[in-house]
């Protein structure tokens, strides 16, 4: 059963989705059709069903009307009930049976037939009651009992067609005024539903046209109404986290070029050294060294800024030894010599990784050999609840007009200065140390050069 019966129930699917209007206006039209479609049904069947009732309490009133007025003829005064002669016997010639007991005094003009025989039927019955008889030309009947005992009783007819055709003519009335709300009902919803859409198709064309990049225009919330306000509203609010990804995707890719560029220039240089001339094994192997060193640090470099890139609010776990991270950084500073790291006490511990600490400090360092005179100095000492270390050079120093744009990405005080430099460095040692809970600032009390000054967590 379930076999045969899964194929018709596909089929059905099938069609009810042709059926189904693909657009939102359509939908709620269709909707609004059906639910007016289904209250007209019931308040037409209401409505014939109280007309019908009505017109059936109307003929029932004529007949009692004209039973009464031909009861007043009839004399119950003596031994049997007795017709009176009357200037209304006109009233005997219209549907009207008088009977005196079962025994039928006058009837109408015509032959008996089936209306007869219900008369007979409901003046045996001797109660005042009313029946409809006849399907083609249907009669209502009724009976009206004459006299303290019932010893006459009146039975009236009156032919119903004029009623069944008013009843007939307030159906077609009714079912053509149904067609005509049902019509102006889709038709006023189509029209309501596109007019309130309107906003949408709007909001539509205009996020077609926009850059969640390049532009910086938002659906904004005046002139909408309430629920496409909060629409509007929600867009916005995800148009700005899809700009402020896309910025920070953009930043990465300048921090990850930014810190790239060292190891690669290095691996770059000891290549034409190696192959300007030729070289002892020895030699070979050191260039070797150098070149995977390099790549190294460039694979510490990647991974470090991912992981922070993943998680920008965690510093990665861990806790490093200053020393021996500032001593690798000194083994690869080029010109070798010119680093002296200076370090408090048995060298306190940091809470951050060494990769990290490496990546904070390592811009730093590159921007102090790049205008350092003779020297640069790293100091690692103890706060008072951190580390500290600061970079120091005998170079230039930072121009007062450009210190409060010192750690703004892509910002040189002198790009016509004759370094090299994307101006990303400070602030991704920035960034990075304050995702581990630290700071970096810039001391522009200090004199000659420029001191930075980094506080992260003790480990």
């Amino acid at each position: 059963m379930t076999k045969e019966s899964s194929p018709a129930r596909l089929a059905l699917r099938a069609s009810l989705r042709l059926l189904t209007p693909r657009t939102l206006r359509g939908r709620l039209s269709l909707v609004a059709l059906t639910t007016a479609a289904l209250l007209m049904a019931v308040l037409t069947v209401a409505f014939n069903a109280v007309a019908q009732q009505r017109l059936q309490h109307q003929a029932d009133d004529e007949l009692r009307t004209r039973a009464a007025a031909v009861a007043t003829t009839i004399d119950t005064t003596g031994m049997t009930a007795r017709v009176m002669e009357s200037s209304h016997d006109d009233l005997l010639d219209t549907n009207v049976w008088i009977y005196a007991g079962p025994r039928l005094l006058e009837a109408p003009p015509t032959p008996a037939g089936p209306l007869t025989q219900v008369a007979d039927r409901l003046a045996a019955g001797g109660d005042r009651v009313c029946v409809t008889s006849g399907s083609h030309k249907p009669f209502r009947l009724c009976a009206h009992p004459v006299g303290g005992r019932g010893e006459a009783t009146v039975v009236t007819a009156l032919n119903l067609s004029p009623y069944r055709s008013s009843a007939d003519t307030l159906l077609l009335g009714s079912l053509a005024l149904d067609a005509v709300m049902l019509a102006s009902t889709y038709a006023l919803t189509r029209l309501a539903v596109g007019r309130a859409l309107r906003p949408v198709r709007a909001m539509t064309d205009q996020a077609a046209q926009w850059s969640a990049v390049a532009s910086a225009e938002r659906f904004g919330s005046k002139g909408h109404p309430v629920e496409l306000t909060r629409l509007g509203t929600s867009l916005d609010s995800l148009l700005d986290r899809i700009r402020t990804l896309l910025r920070h995707e953009q930043q990465l890719t300048g921090e990850l070029s930014h810190e790239l560029r060292t190891p690669l220039s290095r691996i770059i240089a000891e290549l034409d050294w190696w192959q300007s001339r030729p070289r002892t094994a020895d030699q070979t192997r050191a260039t070797h060294q150098v070149i995977s060193d390099a790549a190294v640090s460039m694979r510490t470099i990647c991974d470090t800024l991912l992981n922070d890139a993943r998680d920008s609010t965690a510093a990665s776990p861990g806790s490093a030894e200053p020393l021996a991270a500032l001593r690798h950084l000194a083994e690869t500073a080029r010109p070798p010599g010119r680093l002296t790291v200076v370090v408090d006490g048995s060298g306190p511990m940091i809470g951050v990784s060494p990769a990290l600490l490496e990546r904070i400090v390592s811009p730093l360092l590159a921007n102090a050999f790049r205008y350092a005179r003779a020297r640069v100095t790293v100091h690692v000492y103890e706060g008072s609840d951190d580390v500290r270390i600061d970079v120091t050079d005998d170079g230039p120093g930072v121009p007062a007009p450009f210190v409060p744009h010192l750690f703004e990405p892509g910002r040189r005080a002198d790009p016509a200065d004759g370094h090299s430099g994307a101006g990303l460095g400070l602030p991704l040692a920035r960034r990075l140390a304050r995702s581990a809970d630290g700071e970096l600032h810039f001391d522009p009390g200090h004199s000659p050069g420029a001191r930075f000054v980094v506080s992260l967590p003790a480990g």
